[in-house]
């Protein structure tokens, strides 16, 4: 997930955006992709952690979400990366931190939210294949193997990295 902002927003920082909210309690408000979401935690953990006084506007998906932050309708947004890469990258949006433990390949000067002096605010948006309960372990090995092949495909793994995405193909067991 990733913390942008319009580009009208002052705020050039995490810190700096805590102050300009700090400063004008109610006037300020966030978007979010929908109610439960990682974007959406990441947001509430946020204002929890800063006590600060901001509204959560959840949209129905990441797309209005985005649209809203780019009309600067919403002008701080919590998004997952690949719906926000490509606005950030045009400049529509200002990233100001990743939600991640580690900086995004696919944004790499963007920083962690815990190097923008806001520790404990980890989140992250995963991605997965689920089976029915029952499925016969011959036919859950063997998806697993196709897709572990599918994902070190070359142009597979540059396309998930282009759209933000770490590609972990790892064991079906949950024990």
């Amino acid at each position: 997930n990733v913390l942008v902002v319009h580009p009208s927003v002052p705020a050039k920082t995490v810190q700096e955006l805590v102050a300009l909210v700090r400063a004008n309690p109610g006037r300020h408000n966030y978007a979010q992709p929908g109610t439960g979401t990682t974007p959406h935690l990441s947001g509430e953990l946020f204002r929890l952690t800063f006590k600060l006084d901001i509204v959560n506007v959840p949209f129905n998906g990441a797309g209005p979400a985005v649209a809203s932050a780019v009309g600067n309708q919403t002008p701080i947004a919590f998004i997952a990366l690949p719906p926000a890469a490509p606005h950030i990258k045009s400049g529509a949006l200002r990233a100001l931190a990743v939600t991640s433990a580690r900086r995004a390949a696919t944004l790499p000067e963007v920083p962690t939210m815990a190097e923008s002096g806001a520790p404990d605010q980890e989140a992250e948006t995963m991605q997965g294949v689920l089976l029915p309960a029952g499925t016969p372990r011959e036919i859950v090995d063997r998806l697993q193997r196709e897709i572990v092949r599918v994902v070190a495909l070359p142009a597979v793994k540059e396309r998930l990295a282009g759209l933000g995405f770490e590609s972990v193909a790892n064991t079906p067991d949950f024990s």
